[in-house]
């Protein structure tokens, strides 16, 4: 049995991604290939680190997850989308609607958390060279990554329980292309005094914590770059952070995009695009970020391309 609701509604209604017909295909295309690019590139980016044992560092492994993260985070959202388009029916269930609601929770603040974490790694490699293995072992990896997605998990189940408790009239329509916590709560007829309390709440402590140390760590990285006094050993220290602050640029970019959409305008369309900018746009770019501007990541990918038409052989024969 699927969770109930105390207002007993059965589905809502999802915003249509173009209401013209003649365009339907063509957005149906557009999104299959960015979700199918976003799937191939986050997957050899997995790929890529598990087979080579030169990308067995702390950097890497953090990146090894952070294409699991992109690659649930676009599931969560662009297969329901499809499925819409496909059958011209914008309509989600509320199970389907509230189980999105936790894993678009779960994947956005995994991402922040992670992010944040690969800004202390780099901040260790710079500014710490010397002690970076003795500061970045195993047990202290292993603790991170476990914690992450252990926060995100409850700060995500804790909004689900919450909406559980809310009753809902005959306005039923989200004004974007998936559910989101925030615009499902706006559609409540309950009093929604303590579901706001708790966005705000975890959106300060646990959106807040990822990103001061961010800044923290390229405040500090920063710092200790100018007082190198050779500008090959500046350009080359900044180098080995580039991937990460481009990442870190596209991920907050697009949500501080997604915010000022909201803040500004009246349009819910154009607030709905930007909410699939932040959702998609990142975890499609991600991939080509670090292997285009990481010179071992596209080795290993050489290599790992290089042995599939082997591999492939090896089976038919």
């Amino acid at each position: 049995m699927g969770p109930r609701n105390k207002s007993g509604v059965s589905e809502f209604l999802l915003m249509e991604v173009t209401e013209d017909p003649e365009l339907q295909p063509l957005f149906f295309i557009l999104f299959l290939s960015i979700y199918l690019v976003t799937i191939l590139g986050n997957l050899l980016i997995v790929l890529a680190v598990i087979s080579d044992p030169h990308l067995h560092t702390p950097m890497y492994f953090f990146l090894y997850n952070l294409s699991l993260t992109d690659i649930g985070f676009s599931t969560t959202t662009i297969p329901k989308m499809l499925v819409n388009i496909q059958a011209q029916n914008q309509s989600i269930t509320y199970t389907g609607c509230l189980t999105q609601i936790y894993f678009v929770l779960v994947f956005a603040s995994l991402e922040s958390f992670l992010l944040a974490v690969m800004a202390y790694d780099r901040y260790v490699a710079i500014c710490h060279p010397l002690r970076y293995t003795v500061i970045m072992n195993s047990r202290l990896c292993l603790f991170l990554i476990l914690l992450s997605p252990f926060i995100s998990i409850v700060d995500a189940l804790l909004h689900s329980l919450m909406v559980l408790q809310l009753t809902f009239c005959t306005n039923l329509e989200i004004p974007l292309f998936f559910c989101e916590v925030v615009q499902v709560i706006k559609l409540a007829c309950s009093d929604t005094l303590i579901n706001n309390i708790l966005i705000y709440l975890a959106t300060s402590i646990f959106g807040g914590i990822p990103v001061c140390g961010v800044i923290f760590s390229y405040t500090q990285i920063v710092s200790s770059v100018l007082r190198i006094p050779s500008a090959g050993g500046k350009y080359k220290a900044f180098s080995t952070c580039g991937s990460h602050l481009s990442v870190v640029s596209l991920f907050y970019g697009a949500g501080l995009g997604v915010y000022i959409s909201s803040a500004l305008t009246n349009s819910s369309r154009k607030t709905a695009v930007a909410s699939v900018i932040y959702t998609v746009v990142p975890q499609m770019m991600n991939p080509f970020i670090y292997s285009l501007r990481n010179r071992d990541m596209k080795g290993a990918l050489r290599k790992l391309i290089s042995k599939i038409p082997l591999a492939f052989q090896e089976y038919v024969i």
